[in-house]
């Protein structure tokens, strides 16, 4: 009797910076420049929209990058950039889905915010998207911690999405990193919270570093 063995791909996580962008940028060109030209704008305070061509997307995500008013982590197989989390300030990331309904019930802003997880076409299914969340979480403890949100969809209960691309992440995903309801913004959106003061999970990396996303979100296409 044989078995066969596998383990997830070994990742390396890099901050986008101007030493970084080139490898950004060709994995946003490699995949339609994401949604069509979106180069990852959506959350920023410019948007994205029908006045905004790819090409102003584009020198607007540098012009972030070159001024240092980005956060967003590369998920590296060898040397090519596989996907990314961005994350940021709410100054930094406003715009945010279904925002009426978020400020209706706003008490407190956090300290950080998730906003768009993005896998390369050819690399779903094999834990990028969980490499770069963990990485992003490092990253926010490093800086000093706080309270950090994510707005992702639920899965459970839902009529399956045939074909489609949970761009700020399956609620299944933030829970493994020890994310909690903190209330809903749509349907099938929500509001998660992790506390980084006390986090349970602060050690999950060191404990177990060859665990990758469920196959709930597998199945997703996004990790």
């Amino acid at each position: 009797m044989s078995f066969e063995v596998s383990f997830a791909p070994a990742y390396t996580t890099k901050p986008l910076t101007t030493a970084t962008w080139e490898d950004f940028a060709r994995l946003v060109e490699a995949n339609n420049g994401v949604w069509g030209g979106c180069w990852c704008m959506g959350f920023h305070p410019e948007g994205v929209g029908p006045e905004h061509t790819a090409e102003d997307n584009c020198d607007a995500k540098r012009h972030h990058v070159a001024n240092g008013t980005v956060h967003q982590t590369l998920v590296y197989a060898g040397d090519d950039c596989v996907g990314w989390c961005q994350y940021g300030s709410p100054a930094e990331l406003p715009n945010i889905k279904n925002r009426a309904a978020y400020e209706k019930g706003l008490r407190t802003l956090p300290d950080w915010r998730i906003g768009c997880i993005f896998t390369g076409s050819r690399h779903r299914g094999a834990g990028v998207a969980r490499a770069a969340v963990s990485g992003t979480l490092d990253a926010i403890r490093a800086g000093g911690g706080g309270v950090v949100e994510a707005y992702p969809e639920q899965v459970e209960g839902r009529p399956p999405q045939r074909g489609a691309y949970l761009h700020t992440g399956p609620e299944s995903l933030f829970e493994q990193f020890g994310f909690v309801r903190d209330r809903q913004i749509a349907k099938w959106r929500w509001v998660m919270r992790l506390d980084l003061a006390d986090d349970p999970y602060a050690d999950l990396a060191a404990r177990n570093p060859r665990a990758h996303a469920s196959p709930r979100s597998d199945n997703l296409g996004l990790t």
